[in-house]
Order: C-alpha cells, then structure tokens, then sequence
C-alpha cells in the first residue's frame, strides 16, 4: 500500500513570475450569505439586507457587501498561493467594477507578478500577485494586488503537521477494480 500526499500547496520556489493559476472553485453567493456577512461585519448599509431598498436602487435588488466579494476571491486563490503562506504583508488597488448580486457565481484567477527571497527569513520568499474576480458571464467584479509571505520548500514552519497513527491504515480492498 502506497500512502500519496494530497495537494500540499505552492512553496515560495513553485512560483514562477508571468504564471497565471486559475483557481478551481467557483462560488455561488447566496442571500444568507450576504445576511450574514453584513451581520458579522457590522455593515448597516441597507442596500445589502432591506429589499425595499435595494429594489429601489438603480440596480433594483440588493447588492453583495463589497468585502464579501473580496473575502471570497482571496479564498478561492488560497489552494493554489497562499496554502504555505504566513502572512498577508499588502493589499493593494483594491478595485470593484461590476456589481454582485446574490445568485451570482464568482471565479478567481491570479497571476505572479513578482517574487523575491526574504531578506530576513531565509527560509521565506515574498510573493506579489493580482487577481481578478469574474461572475458567471465573464464580467470582472473586482481585481487587486496581494503580497505575502511565503515559505521555502523544506522550511520547518512550513512542514506538514499531519498525525502519525498510532495504527496503520488497514487495508480495505486488496482486489483490484474492474
């Protein structure tokens, strides 16, 4: 039996500048989560959560938080950029330029636009991508810049925290597929 590591993320070496990933996981908005993220948040701008006032605005329904959007996008990036990252240094030019409703479904795709070794931690990089957001038509909801901290292949921070069993993996099926 052959135990295989699942997606372990990129370290500050896997990144190459020019490099475009294009996230994997769309995401649909739905109206609870808008309620509560403006619950959370604190955001009391009714166009988010009074019918009444969103359809009376010019876009006649209620609009996803702006934040919501942004929190989803830099979740959708974080399998492919920031899976061994510690820490988010800067984001930058922060641009929302199409509305979002609740039923629209966001994609993400980033593209590295510089990395550099850390002068501090050798055992760290500093990475600077940009990413936009796309709905279901292709329209960009939103786009930004994000620089972070990055470990090195074999950092010991960086190394899996994984459990060993106190039992190995009994083996279920022995017999191959057919």
């Amino acid at each position: 039996m052959t135990v295989r590591a699942g997606w372990q993320g990129r370290f500050y070496e896997d990144f190459e500048i020019g490099d475009v990933y294009r996230h994997p996981l769309g995401r649909t908005v739905e109206t609870a989560d808008n309620t509560w993220f403006t619950l959370l948040t604190m955001n009391t701008n009714q166009a988010h959560f009074n019918a009444q006032v969103g359809e009376g605005s010019e876009f006649g329904q209620r609009l996803v938080v702006s934040t919501l959007t942004l929190a989803i996008a830099i979740g959708q990036s974080v399998t492919d950029l920031t899976q061994n990252a510690f820490a988010n240094l800067g984001l930058d030019a922060v641009k929302f330029s199409h509305p979002v409703f609740a039923g629209d479904t966001l994609w993400s795709e980033s593209q590295v636009v510089a990395a550099r070794e850390s002068a501090s931690r050798p055992d760290a990089g500093i990475v600077e991508v940009y990413t936009r957001t796309l709905n279901q038509d292709g329209a960009v909801v939103c786009s930004f810049e994000r620089t972070f901290y990055v470990h090195k292949k074999g950092a010991a921070r960086g190394a899996s925290r994984f459990p060993t069993a106190e039992e190995p993996m009994p083996l279920i099926r022995a017999e191959p597929r057919s």
